[in-house]
Protein backbone atom coordinates (compact mmCIF):
# COMPACT_ATOMS: atom_id res chain seq x y z
CA UNK A 1 0.00 0.00 0.00
CA UNK A 2 0.99 3.22 -0.50
CA UNK A 3 1.80 5.93 1.73
CA UNK A 4 -0.82 8.26 2.82
CA UNK A 5 -1.22 11.71 1.32
CA UNK A 6 -1.67 14.81 3.28
CA UNK A 7 -0.18 17.59 1.32
CA UNK A 8 -0.42 17.85 -3.14
CA UNK A 9 1.07 19.82 -5.53
CA UNK A 10 -0.11 21.18 -8.76
CA UNK A 11 1.05 23.01 -11.59
CA UNK A 12 0.13 24.73 -14.71
CA UNK A 13 2.63 24.25 -17.67
CA UNK A 14 3.02 24.47 -21.51
CA UNK A 15 0.78 26.97 -23.21
CA UNK A 16 -2.22 28.18 -21.17
CA UNK A 17 -5.43 27.23 -22.24
CA UNK A 18 -9.57 28.28 -20.82
CA UNK A 19 -9.94 25.74 -17.92
CA UNK A 20 -7.00 25.33 -16.37
CA UNK A 21 -8.30 27.82 -13.51
CA UNK A 22 -11.38 25.27 -13.23
CA UNK A 23 -8.99 22.46 -13.31
CA UNK A 24 -7.14 24.32 -10.26
CA UNK A 25 -10.44 24.56 -8.60
CA UNK A 26 -11.67 21.57 -8.68
CA UNK A 27 -8.22 19.76 -7.31
CA UNK A 28 -8.23 22.23 -4.71
CA UNK A 29 -11.68 21.71 -3.26
CA UNK A 30 -11.53 17.74 -3.79
CA UNK A 31 -8.13 17.87 -2.20
CA UNK A 32 -9.58 19.87 0.97
CA UNK A 33 -12.77 17.37 1.31
CA UNK A 34 -9.80 14.59 1.78
CA UNK A 35 -8.46 16.56 4.15
CA UNK A 36 -4.98 17.29 2.13
CA UNK A 37 -3.03 20.04 1.97
CA UNK A 38 -3.32 21.20 -2.11
CA UNK A 39 0.11 24.05 -3.15
CA UNK A 40 0.57 25.80 -6.16
CA UNK A 41 3.78 25.92 -8.10
CA UNK A 42 3.94 28.68 -9.99
CA UNK A 43 4.67 29.08 -13.51
CA UNK A 44 5.50 25.45 -14.47
CA UNK A 45 8.15 23.40 -12.90
CA UNK A 46 9.99 26.81 -12.53
CA UNK A 47 8.48 27.67 -8.73
CA UNK A 48 10.68 24.85 -7.62
CA UNK A 49 13.52 24.93 -10.32
CA UNK A 50 13.96 28.80 -10.58
CA UNK A 51 11.91 30.32 -7.83
CA UNK A 52 13.53 33.77 -8.33
CA UNK A 53 12.24 34.20 -11.62
CA UNK A 54 8.62 34.05 -9.98
CA UNK A 55 5.97 36.94 -9.73
CA UNK A 56 4.71 36.49 -6.30
CA UNK A 57 5.73 33.38 -4.05
CA UNK A 58 7.03 30.43 -6.06
CA UNK A 59 4.89 27.50 -3.55
CA UNK A 60 1.87 28.64 -2.21
CA UNK A 61 -0.84 26.95 -0.40
CA UNK A 62 -4.14 27.35 -1.77
CA UNK A 63 -7.20 26.75 -0.07
CA UNK A 64 -10.77 27.09 -1.24
CA UNK A 65 -11.20 30.92 -0.75
CA UNK A 66 -8.35 31.33 -3.25
CA UNK A 67 -10.46 29.35 -6.00
CA UNK A 68 -14.05 29.93 -5.25
CA UNK A 69 -14.37 32.45 -7.90
CA UNK A 70 -12.34 31.70 -10.83
CA UNK A 71 -13.40 28.57 -12.82
CA UNK A 72 -15.01 30.86 -14.95
CA UNK A 73 -11.93 33.12 -15.69
CA UNK A 74 -9.57 32.34 -18.29
CA UNK A 75 -5.63 31.89 -18.08
CA UNK A 76 -4.13 29.82 -14.78
CA UNK A 77 -3.71 32.14 -11.64
CA UNK A 78 -0.43 30.04 -11.02
CA UNK A 79 0.74 31.50 -14.61
CA UNK A 80 3.26 29.10 -16.85
CA UNK A 81 5.92 28.90 -19.23
CA UNK A 82 6.91 26.56 -22.35
CA UNK A 83 10.19 27.41 -21.25
CA UNK A 84 10.91 25.58 -17.96
CA UNK A 85 11.44 22.22 -19.09
CA UNK A 86 12.94 20.09 -16.38
CA UNK A 87 14.23 17.38 -19.07
CA UNK A 88 15.61 19.73 -20.95
CA UNK A 89 16.09 22.81 -18.60
CA UNK A 90 18.38 25.73 -20.42
CA UNK A 91 20.85 26.14 -18.11
CA UNK A 92 24.37 28.48 -18.77
CA UNK A 93 27.36 26.27 -19.51
CA UNK A 94 31.16 27.05 -18.12
CA UNK A 95 31.56 28.90 -21.48
CA UNK A 96 28.42 31.13 -21.33
CA UNK A 97 26.69 29.42 -23.50
CA UNK A 98 23.20 27.86 -22.89
CA UNK A 99 23.12 24.02 -22.63
CA UNK A 100 20.56 21.60 -21.68
CA UNK A 101 20.43 19.70 -18.60
CA UNK A 102 17.91 17.07 -17.29
CA UNK A 103 16.73 18.35 -13.71
CA UNK A 104 13.83 16.18 -13.17
CA UNK A 105 15.67 14.18 -10.02
CA UNK A 106 15.74 17.61 -8.35
CA UNK A 107 12.02 18.08 -9.13
CA UNK A 108 11.29 15.02 -6.87
CA UNK A 109 13.90 16.31 -4.23
CA UNK A 110 11.97 19.59 -4.12
CA UNK A 111 8.69 18.02 -3.50
CA UNK A 112 10.15 15.49 -1.04
CA UNK A 113 11.63 18.81 0.60
CA UNK A 114 8.73 20.67 0.47
CA UNK A 115 6.35 17.56 1.98
CA UNK A 116 4.87 17.32 -1.13
CA UNK A 117 3.25 13.69 -2.06
CA UNK A 118 1.95 13.78 -5.15
CA UNK A 119 1.93 16.23 -8.21
CA UNK A 120 -1.09 16.84 -10.09
CA UNK A 121 0.32 18.46 -13.34
CA UNK A 122 -1.95 19.59 -15.89
CA UNK A 123 -0.30 20.56 -19.39
CA UNK A 124 -0.02 18.78 -22.83
CA UNK A 125 2.09 15.83 -24.89
CA UNK A 126 4.89 18.17 -23.37
CA UNK A 127 4.13 17.67 -19.55
CA UNK A 128 2.93 13.95 -19.57
CA UNK A 129 6.29 13.11 -21.07
CA UNK A 130 7.53 14.78 -17.92
CA UNK A 131 5.11 13.59 -15.71
CA UNK A 132 6.39 9.94 -16.55
CA UNK A 133 10.06 10.80 -15.89
CA UNK A 134 8.83 12.18 -12.86
CA UNK A 135 6.86 9.20 -12.06
CA UNK A 136 9.86 6.66 -12.93
CA UNK A 137 11.42 8.05 -10.50
CA UNK A 138 9.56 7.19 -7.58
CA UNK A 139 7.31 10.84 -7.38
CA UNK A 140 3.54 10.16 -7.84
CA UNK A 141 1.88 12.04 -10.01
CA UNK A 142 -1.49 12.42 -11.99
CA UNK A 143 -1.93 14.15 -14.99
CA UNK A 144 -4.58 16.43 -16.90
CA UNK A 145 -4.32 16.84 -20.46
CA UNK A 146 -4.54 20.48 -21.89
CA UNK A 147 -4.22 21.55 -25.00
CA UNK A 148 -6.53 24.20 -27.28
CA UNK A 149 -5.08 21.44 -30.56
CA UNK A 150 -7.07 18.83 -28.98
CA UNK A 151 -4.15 16.64 -29.86
CA UNK A 152 -3.17 14.22 -26.74
CA UNK A 153 -3.31 10.84 -27.35
CA UNK A 154 -6.20 8.19 -25.54
CA UNK A 155 -8.78 11.26 -24.79
CA UNK A 156 -11.50 12.59 -26.35
CA UNK A 157 -11.43 15.73 -25.91
CA UNK A 158 -8.58 18.32 -23.95
CA UNK A 159 -10.04 21.15 -22.06
CA UNK A 160 -9.95 24.74 -24.11
CA UNK A 161 -10.50 23.05 -27.49
CA UNK A 162 -14.49 23.54 -27.40
CA UNK A 163 -13.78 27.48 -26.88
CA UNK A 164 -10.79 27.61 -29.68
CA UNK A 165 -13.29 26.70 -31.36
CA UNK A 166 -16.30 28.48 -30.37
CA UNK A 167 -14.01 32.15 -31.11
CA UNK A 168 -12.94 30.65 -34.28
CA UNK A 169 -16.64 30.01 -35.86
CA UNK A 170 -17.10 33.19 -34.57
CA UNK A 171 -14.59 34.81 -36.17
CA UNK A 172 -15.15 33.44 -39.63
CA UNK A 173 -18.90 34.14 -38.76
CA UNK A 174 -17.90 38.16 -39.01
CA UNK A 175 -15.52 37.23 -41.89
CA UNK A 176 -18.52 35.82 -44.09
CA UNK A 177 -19.82 38.95 -44.25
CA UNK A 178 -16.96 41.34 -44.77
CA UNK A 179 -15.68 38.87 -47.35
CA UNK A 180 -19.75 38.93 -49.41
CA UNK A 181 -19.66 42.71 -49.27
CA UNK A 182 -16.37 43.12 -51.01
CA UNK A 183 -16.60 39.67 -53.09
CA UNK A 184 -12.94 38.53 -51.39
CA UNK A 185 -11.19 34.73 -50.74
CA UNK A 186 -10.28 35.21 -46.76
CA UNK A 187 -7.96 32.82 -45.51
CA UNK A 188 -8.14 32.16 -41.90
CA UNK A 189 -5.01 30.81 -40.15
CA UNK A 190 -5.78 29.05 -36.51
CA UNK A 191 -3.19 27.37 -34.29
CA UNK A 192 -3.17 23.70 -34.00
CA UNK A 193 0.57 22.37 -34.36
CA UNK A 194 0.69 19.42 -36.38
CA UNK A 195 -2.79 18.23 -35.84
CA UNK A 196 -6.09 19.74 -37.71
CA UNK A 197 -8.72 19.51 -34.77
CA UNK A 198 -9.54 23.47 -34.72
CA UNK A 199 -9.20 24.39 -38.32
CA UNK A 200 -11.32 21.14 -39.27
CA UNK A 201 -14.09 21.45 -36.74
CA UNK A 202 -14.00 25.45 -37.14
CA UNK A 203 -14.46 25.08 -40.32
CA UNK A 204 -17.43 23.07 -40.27
CA UNK A 205 -19.11 25.14 -37.78
CA UNK A 206 -18.34 28.45 -39.71
CA UNK A 207 -19.01 27.40 -42.86
CA UNK A 208 -15.82 27.35 -44.44
CA UNK A 209 -15.38 26.25 -48.27
CA UNK A 210 -12.14 25.11 -48.09
CA UNK A 211 -10.65 23.38 -45.14
CA UNK A 212 -6.81 22.84 -45.18
CA UNK A 213 -5.49 20.72 -42.23
CA UNK A 214 -1.86 18.69 -41.49
CA UNK A 215 -3.01 15.48 -42.34
CA UNK A 216 -4.31 16.17 -45.93
CA UNK A 217 -1.38 18.38 -47.67
CA UNK A 218 -3.07 20.19 -50.10
CA UNK A 219 -3.02 21.23 -53.68
CA UNK A 220 -3.50 24.88 -54.23
CA UNK A 221 -5.33 23.72 -57.82
CA UNK A 222 -8.11 21.68 -55.75
CA UNK A 223 -8.51 25.32 -53.90
CA UNK A 224 -8.69 27.47 -57.22
CA UNK A 225 -11.13 24.63 -58.33
CA UNK A 226 -13.92 25.09 -55.35
CA UNK A 227 -13.21 29.31 -55.48
CA UNK A 228 -13.79 28.99 -58.84
CA UNK A 229 -17.45 26.19 -59.13
CA UNK A 230 -18.65 29.37 -56.04
CA UNK A 231 -18.00 32.17 -58.89
CA UNK A 232 -20.09 30.07 -61.39
CA UNK A 233 -22.80 29.59 -59.09
CA UNK A 234 -22.65 32.93 -58.55
CA UNK A 235 -21.38 33.28 -54.86
CA UNK A 236 -18.37 35.48 -54.95
CA UNK A 237 -16.20 35.21 -52.22
CA UNK A 238 -14.76 32.35 -49.81
CA UNK A 239 -13.49 31.40 -46.51
CA UNK A 240 -11.01 29.19 -46.32
CA UNK A 241 -9.69 28.08 -43.03
CA UNK A 242 -5.66 27.03 -42.67
CA UNK A 243 -4.34 24.84 -39.84
CA UNK A 244 -0.88 26.54 -39.18
CA UNK A 245 0.92 23.28 -39.51
CA UNK A 246 -0.48 22.54 -42.90
CA UNK A 247 1.55 22.14 -45.86
CA UNK A 248 1.26 21.76 -49.71
CA UNK A 249 1.65 18.38 -51.41
CA UNK A 250 5.44 17.81 -51.74
CA UNK A 251 6.28 20.71 -49.64
CA UNK A 252 7.33 21.76 -46.29
CA UNK A 253 5.43 24.04 -43.69
CA UNK A 254 5.65 27.36 -42.68
CA UNK A 255 8.31 28.19 -39.51
CA UNK A 256 8.75 31.33 -38.51
CA UNK A 257 11.98 30.67 -36.61
CA UNK A 258 13.78 27.94 -34.81
CA UNK A 259 13.87 26.13 -31.83
CA UNK A 260 14.12 27.27 -28.13
CA UNK A 261 15.92 25.20 -25.54
CA UNK A 262 13.76 21.36 -25.27
CA UNK A 263 11.27 23.25 -27.79
CA UNK A 264 9.98 22.28 -31.38
CA UNK A 265 10.05 24.32 -34.58
CA UNK A 266 7.56 27.49 -34.30
CA UNK A 267 5.11 27.23 -36.86
CA UNK A 268 3.03 29.99 -38.70
CA UNK A 269 2.79 31.72 -41.82
CA UNK A 270 0.81 29.35 -43.78
CA UNK A 271 -2.30 31.73 -44.35
CA UNK A 272 -0.09 34.30 -45.84
CA UNK A 273 1.45 31.87 -48.08
CA UNK A 274 -1.91 30.01 -49.39
CA UNK A 275 -3.21 33.75 -50.04
CA UNK A 276 -0.34 34.97 -52.18
CA UNK A 277 -0.92 31.71 -54.01
CA UNK A 278 -4.73 32.43 -54.58
CA UNK A 279 -4.07 36.27 -55.47
CA UNK A 280 -1.03 35.25 -58.02
CA UNK A 281 -3.74 32.10 -59.69
CA UNK A 282 -6.70 34.11 -59.81
CA UNK A 283 -8.15 37.43 -60.16
CA UNK A 284 -10.06 37.61 -57.36
CA UNK A 285 -9.21 40.41 -53.90
CA UNK A 286 -7.72 37.96 -51.59
CA UNK A 287 -6.96 38.60 -47.50
CA UNK A 288 -5.43 36.61 -44.73
CA UNK A 289 -6.30 36.35 -41.25
CA UNK A 290 -4.37 35.06 -38.50
CA UNK A 291 -6.29 34.28 -35.46
CA UNK A 292 -3.03 32.97 -33.46
CA UNK A 293 -3.56 33.25 -29.28
CA UNK A 294 -6.57 34.96 -29.61
CA UNK A 295 -7.68 31.10 -28.93
CA UNK A 296 -5.74 30.81 -26.10
CA UNK A 297 -7.73 34.01 -24.15
CA UNK A 298 -10.76 34.33 -22.77
CA UNK A 299 -13.20 32.84 -20.72
CA UNK A 300 -13.94 29.07 -20.96
CA UNK A 301 -16.77 27.52 -22.55
CA UNK A 302 -19.41 25.64 -20.27
CA UNK A 303 -18.31 22.18 -21.83
CA UNK A 304 -15.24 23.22 -21.17
CA UNK A 305 -15.81 24.42 -17.80
CA UNK A 306 -17.37 21.20 -16.90
CA UNK A 307 -14.83 18.92 -17.95
CA UNK A 308 -11.85 20.91 -16.10
CA UNK A 309 -13.88 20.27 -13.01
CA UNK A 310 -14.24 16.39 -13.75
CA UNK A 311 -10.44 16.23 -14.58
CA UNK A 312 -9.12 17.87 -11.91
CA UNK A 313 -11.81 16.35 -9.76
CA UNK A 314 -10.75 12.50 -11.00
CA UNK A 315 -6.72 13.40 -10.83
CA UNK A 316 -7.58 13.34 -6.74
CA UNK A 317 -9.62 10.65 -6.63
CA UNK A 318 -7.18 8.38 -8.44
CA UNK A 319 -4.42 9.97 -6.20
CA UNK A 320 -6.73 9.02 -3.28
CA UNK A 321 -7.26 5.59 -4.58
CA UNK A 322 -3.70 4.63 -4.98
CA UNK A 323 -3.65 5.27 -8.68
CA UNK A 324 -0.58 7.11 -9.84
CA UNK A 325 1.38 7.55 -12.70
CA UNK A 326 -1.47 8.02 -14.95
CA UNK A 327 -3.35 10.85 -17.04
CA UNK A 328 -7.04 11.18 -16.48
CA UNK A 329 -9.01 11.18 -19.96
CA UNK A 330 -12.70 11.71 -21.39
CA UNK A 331 -14.03 8.30 -22.47
CA UNK A 332 -17.29 7.93 -24.33
CA UNK A 333 -19.12 7.78 -21.22
CA UNK A 334 -16.86 8.79 -18.10
CA UNK A 335 -13.35 9.85 -17.15
CA UNK A 336 -10.75 6.98 -17.70
CA UNK A 337 -7.40 6.70 -16.49
CA UNK A 338 -4.61 5.72 -18.56
CA UNK A 339 -1.20 5.01 -18.07
CA UNK A 340 1.08 8.34 -18.61
CA UNK A 341 3.84 5.78 -21.16
CA UNK A 342 0.85 5.32 -23.12
CA UNK A 343 0.36 9.30 -23.96
CA UNK A 344 3.80 10.71 -23.73
CA UNK A 345 5.65 11.74 -27.09
CA UNK A 346 2.46 10.80 -28.66
CA UNK A 347 -0.13 13.01 -31.02
CA UNK A 348 -3.54 12.14 -31.97
CA UNK A 349 -4.07 13.52 -35.06
CA UNK A 350 -7.65 13.61 -37.12
CA UNK A 351 -8.29 10.56 -38.94
CA UNK A 352 -8.85 11.14 -42.46
CA UNK A 353 -11.09 8.11 -42.88
CA UNK A 354 -13.37 9.23 -39.59
CA UNK A 355 -16.23 10.70 -40.08
CA UNK A 356 -15.79 14.58 -39.30
CA UNK A 357 -13.68 14.56 -42.56
CA UNK A 358 -16.40 12.42 -44.51
CA UNK A 359 -18.63 15.19 -42.89
CA UNK A 360 -16.61 18.04 -44.23
CA UNK A 361 -16.24 16.19 -48.07
CA UNK A 362 -20.13 15.21 -48.09
CA UNK A 363 -20.83 19.14 -47.25
CA UNK A 364 -18.86 19.96 -50.26
CA UNK A 365 -16.30 21.65 -48.27
CA UNK A 366 -12.46 21.26 -50.47
CA UNK A 367 -10.22 19.67 -48.16
CA UNK A 368 -7.45 20.43 -51.13
CA UNK A 369 -6.59 16.75 -51.85
CA UNK A 370 -9.52 16.30 -54.78
CA UNK A 371 -10.68 18.36 -57.09
CA UNK A 372 -13.72 16.96 -58.10
CA UNK A 373 -16.76 18.31 -58.68
CA UNK A 374 -18.41 15.41 -56.81
CA UNK A 375 -17.34 15.25 -52.89
CA UNK A 376 -16.26 11.53 -51.77
CA UNK A 377 -18.14 9.85 -49.71
CA UNK A 378 -16.40 7.57 -47.03
CA UNK A 379 -17.57 4.46 -45.23
CA UNK A 380 -17.07 4.92 -41.84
Amino acid sequence: MPAPIGRIGVLTGGGDAPGLNGVIRAVVLAAGRLGWECHGIRDGFNGLLAPDTCAGEPVTRLRALDVQSIGHLGGTILGSTNRGNPLHYPTPGADGQVVERDRTAEVVALCRARGLDALVICGGDGSMGIAQALHTQGLRVAGVPKTIDNDLDRTFFTFGFDTAVGFAAECIDRLHTTAHSQHRVMVVEVMGRYAGWIALHAGIAGGAHAILIPEIPYRIEAVLEAIARRDAAGHHHAIVVVAEGAQQEGGAREVRQGAAAGHAERLGGIGARVEAQLAALTTKECRSVVLGHLLRGGPPSAFDRVIAARFGAAAVRALAAGQDGVMVALGPQTIELVPLDAVAGRTRLVPVDGDTVATARDLGICLGDEPSHTPQLHRV
